[in-house]
């Protein structure tokens, strides 16, 4: 009977116990730490802004832009997209005065159809033969890359 009584005082003092909503100190000092690590934790690289030419551009030739050029050229046009690191040469910065005023946009078009190497520039730029002949797409790709400053 005496064991009873003790078993019953100990479940009453373990209910009276889990009624309270504080949690063990173990727990509060976990809470405190990750909190602490989440504060600390250093924050990722923003994203550069695209510029403005692209949505102004916009369409089936913005979209080719940033999936296809901005890996190299950058979603700037500055010649420093992700894989650029590993390129050599490095690829072209679109914003050069000194390039854009001696290129034509037909020269520039050569260049996205038949890649570097059609235009006499590096084979790593590699070429988009499924674009010839479409116009829209490569007026686009055109204003876009002229309009990246």
């Amino acid at each position: 009977m005496f064991k009873n009584i003790i078993g019953v005082l100990g479940l009453g003092l373990l209910a009276f116990g889990c009624g309270k909503n504080t949690p063990p100190k173990e727990a509060k000092s976990t809470v405190a730490t990750s909190a602490a690590k989440t504060k600390a934790a250093p924050k990722p690289a923003p994203k550069k802004a695209e510029p403005a030419i692209l949505a102004a551009v916009g369409g089936d030739a913005a979209g080719i832009y940033r999936a296809r050029c901005a890996s190299c050229h950058g979603i700037n046009g500055k010649g420093d997209g992700p894989a650029s690191a590993s390129l050599n040469p490095k690829p072209r910065d679109f914003r050069d005065p000194t390039w854009r005023a001696q290129v034509t946009d037909d020269h520039i078009k050569k260049a996205i159809v038949g890649g570097g190497a059609a235009v006499g520039k590096s084979p790593l730029m590699t070429p988009n033969p499924d674009l010839k002949g479409q116009k829209v797409i490569l007026d686009g790709l055109v204003k876009i890359i002229r309009g990246l400053k």
